[in-house]
Parts: structure tokens; sequence; C-alpha cells
């Protein structure tokens, strides 16, 4: 199995529907033009494909200076454990740079995932959530 990453493209949202599904990713899925909105007005998208099967995904916002928050980070059941998802924040690390945090909020069934892979969690973040 040979993964290749890009960042250069934007799945279809189809296919970013199905994975989101596939993984459990809780996102609103039956809504397409609120997945395509979200990849629209997004900064960073890198993909991982097995062949044309897109296998992962992660979805950021950044100014590519001082922050960047991972919004979506996505790896398809049959493909876990295979460092997909580890990839997947290196490269969006190394695309963002040195001068540029990462951070994110986790699904509460990824809260032991993140450390796995260098994440430091942190007590120090507020939220409004969203209504709809």
């Amino acid at each position: 199995m040979e993964i290749i990453y890009k960042t250069d493209i934007t799945p279809a949202t189809a296919a970013i529907i199905e994975l989101y599904d596939n993984a459990g990713l809780p996102r609103p899925t039956g809504d397409k033009e609120r997945i395509a909105k979200m990849y629209a007005n997004s900064d960073l998208i890198v993909s991982a494909w097995d062949g044309e099967k897109l296998v992962g995904i992660s979805r950021s916002i950044t100014d590519y200076c001082w922050c960047c928050y991972l919004a979506d980070l996505a790896v398809r059941t049959e493909y876990h454990k295979h460092g997909i998802g580890k990839k997947l924040i290196a490269i969006t690390k190394e695309s963002i740079g040195e001068e540029s945090m990462l951070l994110l909020l986790s699904v509460p069934t990824a809260m032991e995932y993140y450390p796995k892979v260098g994440l430091k969690k942190i007590d120090c973040a507020f939220i409004i959530n969203r209504e709809k």
C-alpha cells in the first residue's frame, strides 16, 4: 500500500462526505452544500490517497505566520494504524511553518489519539458553540 499525499487539490465533496461517514467524524454530512462551503473557505487541505481512493484528509484555517486551526482530521477506518493521521498532521505543520502554532478541538473519541502523535493537551481555551 503506497499512500500519496496531496496539498494542491480539494477532493470532490461526495468523496469527503463518504470519508467522514466511514471515519465516524461528526460533521453535517447530510448537508452537501455546507461541506462544500467548509472546504471552499479553508486555507490548507491535505489529502491522502490510495490510488484513486480518498483515505484521509485534514482541513485547516490559517494565516501561515501565527496560528493554524486544524478543523478536521479523518482517516478511513480500514486505514487506521498506518500512520496516515500522523502524516497528515506533519504535512500540515510543515506547510504552515515554524512561526505558526497548530491547534484543534478534538471529538471526545479522539482525546487519547492526539497526545500519541505529538499534540499537547491544554486547558486554556474557550468556545461559543454553534447554534446549528
